[in-house]
C-alpha cells in the first residue's frame, strides 16, 4: 500500500510539472484553485419551492408558504 502511494504522488507531481511547462505556472495555479473552490460548493436548497421541497423528501419552507401564490403543480389529487 505504502509503495503504491508513493507512485501516485511521484505521478501527480509529473502531471502538475507537464500541465505547468504547457499551459503556464499561473493559469494552472488559477484552474487548480477554482477546481478546488468547485468541489466545496454545496447543494443549496433554500430557492427550491415547497412542491420540489416535498418531492424530494424535505419539509416544506414557513416563509414561502406566507407569500406563495396559487400553482396548479400545488393541486393534489
Amino acid at each position: 500500500m505504502r509503495e503504491e502511494q508513493f507512485i501516485v504522488v511521484d505521478a501527480l507531481a509529473t502531471t502538475v510539472d507537464e500541465l505547468c511547462l504547457k499551459f503556464g505556472t499561473w493559469k494552472t495555479a488559477r484552474a487548480l484553485l477554482r477546481a478546488a473552490l468547485r468541489r466545496r460548493q454545496t447543494n443549496q436548497i433554500s430557492h427550491l419551492s415547497n412542491r420540489m421541497r416535498r418531492d424530494i423528501g424535505l419539509p416544506e419552507n414557513e416563509a414561502v408558504l406566507l407569500e406563495a401564490r396559487f400553482s396548479l403543480w400545488d393541486i393534489r389529487f
